[in-house]
């Protein structure tokens, strides 16, 4: 439909299993900001081999809160690896506002990239559910869209306690269960009726 456009902001973008680039084979991507100059979004299902407290140790602080501390820190796409990525609930004023450098993403959850987040978690403050990631995944304007036509990703409106609550290796699953499919039943062939 030439003109319209799609806005994925808070959904789940669940990798078909055709995916050519393997960066992405198996991944469900929390969609933090979908406009017409492009996506971001997060990976929330590919844990990388360094725990949060480790991350915490790199950055000079500590982590006491014994709930966080052995939590696996993502690979939340191949974009500025290098950089940390806070996806936590939404804070209301009573917990202290917001940090530096946060995105509200509407209907959902909050994204933060400044430190200051992680100086609240050492102190035991912060919000109580967060997934950090190193990177981000990335597209530029309409590159979103192609792939999603060209079957590379479904979608479907996103659910925290898959990200929260969910214990990783069950994400992709969980995140197909919206949709009311049965990953088994997915084929790898794209097709158009």
């Amino acid at each position: 439909m030439p003109g319209s456009s799609i806005n994925l902001t808070n959904q789940f973008l669940i990798a078909m299993p055709g995916m050519a680039d393997e960066t992405f084979a198996g991944a469900v991507v929390y969609m933090c900001e979908h406009t017409d100059k492009g996506a971001l979004g997060l990976v929330i299902n590919k844990p990388i081999d360094i725990k949060l407290k480790n991350l915490f140790e790199k950055v000079e602080l500590t982590l006491d809160r014994a709930d966080l501390a052995n939590e696996p820190v993502y690979f939340g796409g191949p974009v500025q690896t290098e950089r940390g990525f806070v996806l936590h609930e939404r804070l209301g004023d009573q917990d202290g506002g917001h940090y530096n450098s946060s995105l509200q993403i509407p209907g959902g959850l909050e994204m933060t990239t400044s430190k200051d987040v992680l100086e609240a978690l050492s102190h035991g403050a912060g919000p109580k559910k967060i997934l950090v990631t190193l990177g981000y995944s990335g597209w530029s304007a309409g590159q979103l869209e192609e792939e999603i036509g060209r079957n590379g990703w479904i979608t479907v409106s996103a659910e925290p306690g898959i990200i929260f609550d969910t214990p990783v290796e069950q994400r992709y699953d969980k995140a197909l269960s919206l949709l009311g499919i049965d990953p088994r039943m997915l084929s790898q062939e794209a097709g158009h009726a």
